[in-house]
């Protein structure tokens, strides 16, 4: 699904989940997919006009019950848009809403009360990376193609001379 969408990838989720799916937009943006954030609640206030027919977003939230995701998944379905849940829940709103449903299998938080997103936090981070890193490798971005798009910092520094990273 993400390599034939003719739009953008567009990731939202709330809390946690959405900080999480901020770093995924990230990742996928700096290897060769067009894919931003959008908050879950933000986009009830108006930002889901960055979303379009074509484009595919992905949604994160470990319970697949938050509110906010739950209450823009029927606008993101009316507007053609396809949608991909990273959830712990597979009879969740959010699952039974999607037509592909990655599973972190997390049943318990680390937190000793069991309930600060942590296993869930790190579960969606790993899932989301590992999607992202699948998505270029298929698509065939390079190293190159990851230079030219971090001329900033450490890789920065890395030069590209005729096509080469030295």
């Amino acid at each position: 699904m993400l390599l034939q969408c003719q739009g953008r990838v567009v990731v939202t989720g709330i809390g946690k989940a959405g900080h999480i799916g901020r770093k995924l937009a990230a990742t996928l943006a700096s290897t060769g997919t067009h894919a931003l954030f959008v908050s879950a609640a933000e986009a009830a206030h108006g930002d889901l006009g960055m979303m379009k027919n074509g484009d595919v977003v992905i949604a994160l939230s470990h319970s697949g019950a938050s509110d906010e995701v739950v209450h823009i998944l029927p606008i993101i379905r009316d507007m053609g848009a396809r949608l991909i849940a990273i959830t712990s829940k597979p009879d969740s709103p959010l699952a039974q809403a999607s037509e592909v449903v990655l599973l972190t299998g997390v049943t318990q938080e680390a937190d000793p009360r069991g309930l600060a997103p942590t296993s869930s936090a790190v579960a969606m981070l790993a899932l989301g990376d590992a999607l992202a890193m699948a998505v270029s490798v298929a698509r065939g971005f390079t190293r190159e193609d990851f230079l030219r798009f971090h001329p900033g910092g450490a890789l920065g520094k890395l030069k590209i001379v005729n096509g080469r990273s030295k």
